[in-house]
């Protein structure tokens, strides 16, 4: 039998050289700090998913069209639930930015990305990906 992939998108959200990070109130990980980001609806785009969540867990609004993809990450074993694939973005916003928790959000905070620390999924490799677009 063939295991369904299930489609998520996720977001590095930047303000100055600060990443906003969530503490997720859900297993898997649990109270571990991540990206905001979640699953990609029927009938909807990974870049619309993206906004979504990041409004629903964040209150954070943006563009879609402000969205720049990061890259696809779809290593086996990246997610403990089953076959996941996300689509993560980029975003840029200003400095006078507020972050609030909400939905699966048990907390969120502006944490350097110097110093993200060991998150939650490969958010790791996310952040360290969009830290090398940035520098591009």
């Amino acid at each position: 039998m063939t295991e369904s992939v299930q489609n998520t998108a996720d977001v590095v959200c930047m303000k100055g050289d600060e990443v906003l990070l969530i503490r997720r109130g859900w297993p898997p990980y649990k109270g571990k700090l991540a990206l905001p980001g979640g699953f990609v609806d029927d009938g909807e785009t990974p870049r619309a998913a993206a906004a979504r969540e990041l409004l629903e867990e964040t209150g954070v609004r943006v563009r879609e069209s402000d969205l720049v993809e990061v890259g696809v990450f779809d290593c086996p074993g990246r997610d403990p639930r089953g076959n996941f694939v996300s689509t993560a973005y980029l975003i840029n916003v200003p400095e006078d930015t507020t972050a609030r928790a909400g939905d699966d959000a048990a907390a969120v905070r502006w944490v350097p990305l110097a110093t993200t620390g060991d998150l939650a999924f490969d958010h790791d490799e996310i952040v360290h990906e969009a830290r090398q677009k940035l520098t591009r």
